[in-house]
């Protein structure tokens, strides 16, 4: 892609992490310098988010001389910028799954997601990483008319998958959780949580560098040679590795475009909110919970350890953010939350995230060059989990990844040029729908 066109420029300084309420009180990370000169090693990841952390940290625990390459920051990308909700499952639920897949291949998604939620609940806790993770997601119905489909689903989840942490939340219960008109009852997962994005990538990244893992940022990859010992290449260095993953997600460009048929580039953005009183956040949300409706073009929220509302709304489908993204996130926020339209915006940040065409992950390899993308939202604990899926598969035990790499993930219609209109298109068709 040309500068203009570059999702890893376009919007953001060269070497800086956005300007978001996450990034405001990291600790820097120390040994990170750029990839340098000619390096040999057992496997090369490309991509210092979730996934490609929780690879390098993975494998390096079983012994593998790991490189980790990244263009920008350690958790630049989706993974230092989305809602912080680590959500059980996939991102399509059991019944969609079981009418696309069948009963046996949805339940062994739902074990991986469940496996994922759980990975990132236990590396919370590491002294390394030393992010809260709280409890509670509610899925809230913007329309009546999903109250049967909730109660219906809470159910089939207690008898079918013998999954008791979910359970429906009739109209009036909602209100007092949710202080909004805008909802009509919904369920409430105490599994499921959420936690600081960029504090939990920073995390893994520390675990893997203890475990012996190089992580290399501001070290673009630029080709990839493909061959028995694949070759990636940046501007300061040449990487010959027994194995090469991409976890790029929305970030890939053009690197390797046989990927980027299937996994689309989106933005979204948040904005956090001067901090509120006490009273005032209980005024939004009686308990430390997040929250997602049922809308396409999904409104997400939770409050921040220092009573600040972060809320995302909002998708943009062409290459730049918006000029004010504070006002463009504030309409959906205070159509919700009218209590809120006075309030303060400190940040309002956006992130660049992958999506596929059925919103399920696309796993792929060509040889030995691995692609895992197209979270679609869900990568908070999908991305975590694949890490250890990589890792496994590079050891010899490829049973989760094959189960994934098994579930079609089409690929987008149009082609490079037709298929970013054909999408807006359809974005506009659902949100239209939203509001019917």
């Amino acid at each position: 892609m040309g500068r203009r066109m570059d999702l890893l420029s376009v919007n953001d300084r060269n070497g800086c992490y956005p300007q978001s309420f996450y990034a405001q009180n990291i600790t820097p990370l120390t040994n990170t310098d750029a990839a340098q000169g000619d390096i040999t090693c057992d496997v090369c990841v490309i991509g210092g988010g979730f996934t490609g952390l929780s690879t390098a940290w993975h494998l390096a625990q079983r012994g593998y001389n790991v490189r980790l390459i990244e263009a920008q920051r350690l958790g630049f990308g989706a993974s230092g910028r989305n809602g912080g909700q680590v959500g059980q499952g996939q991102r399509l639920d059991q019944i969609e799954l079981e009418q696309m897949f069948g009963p046996e291949t949805a339940k062994q998604l739902w074990t991986i997601g469940t496996q994922a939620v759980e990975l990132v609940r236990d590396i919370a806790g590491k002294p390394e990483v030393a992010a809260d993770f709280h409890p509670g997601i509610a899925h809230t119905n913007h329309r009546k008319r999903f109250l049967d489909h909730s109660r219906a689903y809470v159910e089939k989840m207690h008898r079918d998958y013998d999954y008791h942490d979910i359970r429906f939340v009739d109209p009036d219960e909602m209100a007092n959780l949710v202080k909004s008109p805008a909802y009509h009852g919904g369920t409430l997962d105490t599994r499921s949580g959420h936690i600081d994005p960029l504090q939990l990538a920073l995390g893994l990244a520390r675990l893997a560098q203890t475990a012996g893992a190089r992580l290399h940022e501001n070290s673009r990859a630029i080709d990839i040679i493909d061959g028995p010992k694949p070759v990636v290449k940046t501007k300061q260095a040449t990487i010959r590795a027994d194995h090469v993953i991409l976890a790029c997600n929305g970030y890939l460009g053009n690197l390797r475009p046989d990927v980027a048929r299937h996994v689309m580039p989106i933005n979204n953005y948040i904005v956090a909110t001067e901090p509120l009183s006490n009273s005032q956040r209980h005024a939004v949300l009686s308990q430390n919970i997040a929250v997602a409706d049922s809308k396409f073009v999904i409104n997400y929220f939770r409050f921040s350890d220092d009573n600040r509302m972060l809320f995302g709304g909002t998708e943009s489908y062409g290459y730049r953010f918006p000029r004010d993204i504070a006002a463009q996130v504030r309409k959906p926020m205070c159509e919700i939350f009218p209590q809120l339209s006075g309030t303060r915006i400190d940040y309002a940040w956006g992130g660049t995230l992958g999506i596929t065409m059925n919103r399920l992950p696309h796993f792929d390899r060509a040889g030995n060059v691995f692609s895992v993308s197209g979270f679609s939202g869900q990568g908070v604990a999908l991305g975590t989990l694949t890490g250890q899926i990589m890792a496994d598969t590079i050891a010899g035990h490829a049973e989760r990844f094959d189960i994934m790499s098994c579930i079609p993930t089409p690929r987008f219609p149009g082609g490079p040029r037709l298929r970013q209109p054909l999408l807006i298109l359809a974005m506009l068709w659902y949100a239209l729908r939203d509001k019917l």
